[in-house]
């Protein structure tokens, strides 16, 4: 069930998305579009002007504030979208960049709605992570545009590119398959207090990995950079995405065991942690 601002953010991102039909308008009346091409950047911002001002008039507080970030993220999506189909080809990975990025923040919102509305707020589109997010996604950007500007053709090997797409899309369904199956269990931070109705999950995708929403960002985001065919992001993406998650995971489950003391260390030894020589914090070591 989705709550009420979960519905508002689906209309708000697919009403964002809706300047798309002008990609249909290329293939149903050649001519026309032409027309509009040289405008078509003008049309764009135009159009997220006008659907913004819209939802200021219609909503207020809270789903304003949801409405205005699902529309900017819907915003980003379409114009991935142009720019992957429009710009020149070396743009084209970032263009599908763009597509990853705003989906991933947008349906990290969306599926809090739906599995624990309950925590539901606007720091579940994660768009105000930390710092060291925005400094890792700043530098991923300039090492993009600064080799395509001197080093043009290394940002055209679509098939390298491919590689991070299938990552993302991986890591994406495997973290939102994490979320629903937890449930109301789940949160984007790490409790201090174990919630009345908390519970310890081991069915379903956890019976294979004791962190699956971790195991599928890091995947995503190491994706991005492969998709963006920044050698040097991939790189430091790997290392400073694996010390996040080593420090995130220990955390956690020293957090864990506190809450289900035998029962979470006996999953410990049956269910590894899904990330690459994280072994988690265990009592016994």
């Amino acid at each position: 069930m989705v709550v009420s601002a979960g519905k508002i953010s689906i209309l708000c991102f697919l009403i964002s998305c809706f300047n798309l039909i002008i990609l249909l308008i290329q293939f149903f009346d050649e001519s026309f579009y032409n027309l509009l091409y040289d405008y078509i950047f003008y049309i764009l911002i135009s159009y997220f002007i006008a659907t913004n001002l819209f939802w200021r008039l219609l909503l207020k507080d809270f789903l304003y504030d949801v409405a205005v970030r699902a529309c900017f993220l819907g915003a980003v999506f379409s114009w991935g979208i142009f720019l992957s189909f429009f710009a020149d080809h070396t743009y084209t990975v970032f263009g599908w960049y763009m597509c990853v990025l705003s989906f991933f923040h947008y349906s990290e919102f969306l599926a809090i709605s739906v599995t624990n509305p309950a925590t539901l707020t606007i720091d579940s589109f994660i768009l105000d992570h930390s710092l060291d997010y925005k400094i890792a996604a700043a530098t991923s950007w300039l090492e993009f545009f600064v080799e395509r500007w001197f080093f043009p053709e290394m940002k055209i090997y679509k098939s390298i590119s491919v590689i991070g797409l299938i990552l993302c899309i991986g890591g994406e369904i495997l973290r939102k398959l994490a979320m629903y199956t937890a449930g109301r269990n789940f949160t984007h931070t790490v409790r201090s207090e174990k919630g009345e109705d908390q519970t310890l999950v081991i069915t379903g995708i956890y019976s294979f990995v004791r962190h699956p929403s971790y195991v599928g960002w890091f995947y995503w985001a190491i994706g991005t950079q492969i998709l963006l065919l920044n050698p040097l992001c991939t790189i430091a993406y790997t290392l400073a995405s694996w010390k996040f998650f080593n420090d995130r995971i220990t955390i956690e489950e020293v957090t864990l065991l506190t809450f289900f003391g035998y029962d979470y260390m006996e999953y410990q030894r049956n269910v590894p942690t899904g990330l690459p020589f994280i072994r988690g914090y265990k009592l016994e070591d």
